[in-house]
């Protein structure tokens, strides 16, 4: 049974790492570039505070065939890469995950590309310069915080149109807007414009998709993320199987706490039916959300499975301890293939 895996990203890595532990299958992963990316850590990268890139050999079990290339299109049990090779598979697993976009002039945080020109750029702002990062959920909180904290002598602003962590509680969002305020990012409600004297813009707003799947005659819904029954199987080819940002699952975010749970079930439900045993209903349940405010603080918010938060939060250097734990686990996960999660809510 040959099995493909489309992007390799936490969803697309635990998927493969799991399948192969579990099923009799040649499994290829294709993804664009060698290497893992840590969406998580791309604010650290970008303000030259850490790194998000891991080889993907290190990542992948060694059973695993990497190709190194752009899928361009899903036909009929074959995928098209941009070379102009083609690979045929008996089923697939769609984790192309994220395709943030940003106006001309900007640099998008979310995506590892414009992260290392953004990296260059910012390393050669002078003293006094202006970085204004456009955004105000956790990616933007984080990249905002990252780049004064990394580079004091920098005028850093942090524009939002909506509030600032809108998805914490109050307790967690006043702690957010303190912990800035000490390290003296100005932050804005309104729409950004390119006339208003920016100077390096970092766009921190994500919530594209890759079009792969609608270019493939694939079901998406209006965002582009592929149409799914509750095993995860696209509702149009029951051959493949969406996981992480590019499969819509009603009531799931964009986040690596989602792209793993998904890429496990859908991994274990390609195990059970090349076994021979019926496929299991995709449930998951979230636990809170954590964000870093630079590398010695955070706040970490505490939610209902629903992700509702609630009224527990702390923050400090405790909290970034627990943040750069958790994003230690993530990676470790997809590394594994060994992760476990809570069920939605009944």
């Amino acid at each position: 049974m040959k099995v493909v895996v489309i992007g390799a990203g936490y969803a697309g890595t635990i998927a493969a790492n799991r399948l192969v532990k579990k099923a009799d299958a040649e499994v290829t992963v294709v993804n664009p570039r060698a290497d893992f990316v840590e969406r998580v850590r791309l604010h650290e990268h970008i303000a030259g505070s850490g790194t998000a890139l891991t080889p993907l050999t290190d990542m992948l079990d060694p059973r695993i065939r990497l190709v190194v290339g752009a899928v361009d299109k899903i036909g009929d049990g074959t995928l098209l890469l941009a070379d102009g090779t083609s690979l045929p598979f008996d089923r697939a697993i769609y984790a192309a995950g994220g395709a943030p976009t940003a106006p001309s002039g900007t640099y998008v945080v979310g995506a590892i590309e414009t992260a290392e020109l953004a990296r260059q750029a910012l390393a050669d702002l002078p003293d006094g310069a202006a970085v204004t990062v456009v955004g105000g959920g956790l990616t933007g909180i984080e990249t905002a915080a990252e780049v004064a904290e990394s580079r004091p002598a920098l005028r850093v602003r942090l524009i939002s149109e909506g509030e600032v962590g809108a998805s914490l509680g109050p307790g967690a969002r006043a702690r957010v807007r303190r912990d800035l305020d000490r390290l003296g990012v100005v932050v804005e409600r309104g729409r950004y414009t390119e006339d208003d004297g920016a100077g390096l813009v970092l766009w921190a707003v994500a919530t594209q998709v890759s079009d792969l799947a609608a270019r493939s005659g694939l079901a998406v819904d209006d965002a582009g993320r592929v149409l799914v029954d509750e095993y995860l199987r696209s509702t149009s080819d029951p051959r493949i199987v969406a996981v992480g940002d590019g499969a819509s699952v009603p009531g799931q975010r964009l986040s690596c706490q989602t792209a793993l749970p998904q890429g496990a079930h859908g991994a274990d439900n390609l195990a059970r039916e090349l076994a021979g045993e019926p496929m299991k209903a995709y449930s998951m349940g979230y636990t809170g959300q954590n964000v870093s405010i630079g590398r010695r603080s955070a706040v970490i918010q505490a939610a209902r499975r629903d992700d509702s938060p609630t009224r527990i939060q702390f923050g400090g250097r405790s909290a970034a301890l627990v943040k750069e734990q958790v994003c230690r686990m993530a990676k470790g996960a997809a590394k594994t293939a060994r992760y476990a999660w809570l069920p939605a809510p009944r």
